[in-house]
């Protein structure tokens, strides 16, 4: 495996640490609850930066040590490369699902993103 640079934006001193906005990010998804998801979009405008594709990227780069499960697309399809694990966290947490149907891809489910979506509700303190 080849080096890679440090990611852009990680502080000065701390070779280790994550650049500020993917902390963000990650402290989202940390907020959601169990059975509940937020959309890549959601999330962004959450923060009031960024945008889905920055947020996907945070994913993909460091969201393996929070409930990346709960941070999905807009279209409940769930992550491919990912699906059978997160089928398993959503079937666990109660996740609203919706039946695939017979020309679904490897008729899996899509979330129900009318029962699952959470918008932050009354549980995000701290949110400015």
């Amino acid at each position: 495996m080849s080096e890679q640079s440090p990611p852009e934006g990680a502080r000065a001193g701390h070779p280790d640490a994550l650049p500020e906005y993917a902390e963000r990010v990650l402290e989202v998804a940390e907020r959601i609850p169990p059975g509940r998801v937020m959309t890549y979009g959601d999330v962004a405008e959450w923060l009031e930066e960024g945008g889905p594709r920055q947020v996907g990227r945070v994913m993909a780069l460091y969201g393996g040590a929070v409930p990346w499960w709960r941070v999905v697309r807009a279209d409940g399809a769930l992550l491919p490369g990912h699906e059978l694990r997160a089928l398993a966290h959503y079937r666990a947490e109660g996740t609203p699902l919706k039946q695939a149907g017979r020309t679904a891809q490897g008729h899996l489910p899509r979330l129900d993103m009318r029962r699952a979506r959470w918008d932050g509700g009354a549980d995000a303190e701290g949110h400015t």
